[in-house]
């Protein structure tokens, strides 16, 4: 039997701790909860979960401070957050996501919802990449050490801009990018690039990707995701609750 993933929940709110507790355990991760930011950090340290759920406005240290010291930790970095909080403009969803977070949920929220979310950003480190450095999804492989996209065995022409956006969403599943943070790793083969120029080369990508190509999903007013590998049975349609815009 394979081990419970434990999630650590950082919520001040009982009600709302109460209700993500009996969902999680429900679901069969192991959850725990602490109500300050300050003991919520330390417990990151010292038990290093499998994910952490953050609430924003906390005692003691407020979740964008936390969000940003375990990404700044070598140590921690690696340990995904979801981030769940009432403050939902968008400039305080985009400054979750530029610190790391690897999800934000406004509150309130559907439960279910966040299990599905939850499931993807625990399941996105499990696909795949082979020995080989090759992403595959679908009909279409991604050359990592080769910068080679390939439909079967027809070579896909792509910049080193389009490739570097379509290799960073690939190996991050399911998890929210902003623009700014396609920038970071795109190699500057074409133009100058400024934040909304991404849209240009997502916009290209998906032309030379086809018209029946719909895994990268466009978040409103956030940025970009690639859902999961789909059934190219399922005509490239992912359940409506699993994928759920962030706008939700």
């Amino acid at each position: 039997m394979s081990q419970k993933k434990r999630i650590l929940l950082i919520e001040d709110e009982e009600d709302i701790a109460a209700l993500i507790k009996l969902h999680a355990e429900l679901s069969g991760y192991k959850l725990h909860v602490e109500v300050d930011g300050v003991n919520g950090y330390r417990v990151v340290e010292r038990e290093k979960p499998d994910l952490v759920l953050l609430d924003i406005m906390l005692p003691g240290q407020n979740g964008y401070d936390i969000c940003r010291k375990i990404k700044s930790n070598p140590e921690l970095r690696n340990i995904p957050i979801i981030i769940i909080s009432a403050k939902n403009e968008e400039l305080d969803v985009l400054l979750g996501l530029e610190l790391g977070a690897d999800d934000y949920i406004s509150k309130p929220f559907s439960p279910k919802i966040l299990i599905s979310r939850i499931k993807a950003v625990l399941r996105r480190d499990k696909g795949g990449i082979k020995g080989n450095k090759e992403i595959t999804f679908g009909e279409f492989s991604l050359e990592i050490d080769h910068y080679i996209l390939k439909k079967k065995d027809k070579i896909i022409p792509v910049t080193l801009s389009e490739f570097g956006i379509l290799k960073r969403l690939l190996l991050n599943k399911g998890r929210v990018f902003t623009r700014n943070q396609l920038l970071d790793d795109i190699h500057n083969d074409d133009a100058f690039i400024v934040d909304r120029n991404i849209d240009v080369h997502i916009a290209s990508l998906r032309k030379k990707l086809g018209p029946n190509f719909q895994w990268i999903d466009t978040v409103r007013g956030v940025g970009y995701r690639f859902k999961h590998t789909l059934d190219s049975s399922e005509d490239a349609q992912l359940p409506e609750e699993e994928f759920a815009s962030i706008d939700n």
